[in-house]
């Protein structure tokens, strides 16, 4: 809502939204998973009338994660998808002008 409210008022050529996911599932499932997430995103601000057209969804996959390599050690628990989470997201970059 915050990022809808920003758009307002401001001369944008495009919004760009990158899906991620943690290391957790096949590349291919969490290719496909991002892809879905930066989706989500793009229906999302379309709903909040931002034109489509200037909206561009994409995934990454787990390509790029925040975490560090380490720092979530173990197999699938409570505590390291818990620690996973900030590589699950979507990142929205604005290209434009704000006057």
């Amino acid at each position: 809502d915050d990022l809808v409210r920003q758009l307002k008022g401001t001369t944008y050529e495009v919004v760009v939204a990158t899906g991620h996911t943690d290391r957790f599932g096949s590349a291919k499932y969490n290719q496909k998973l991002s892809v879905r997430r930066a989706i989500a995103v793009k229906d999302y601000l379309v709903s909040q009338e931002i034109p489509a057209s200037r909206i561009d969804a994409k995934g990454k996959g787990e390509t790029q994660p925040i975490t560090k390599i380490g720092e979530c050690k173990g197999a699938i628990s409570v505590k390291v998808i818990a620690c996973l989470q900030p590589d699950r997201r979507v990142d929205v970059e604005v290209q434009g002008t704000k006057q």
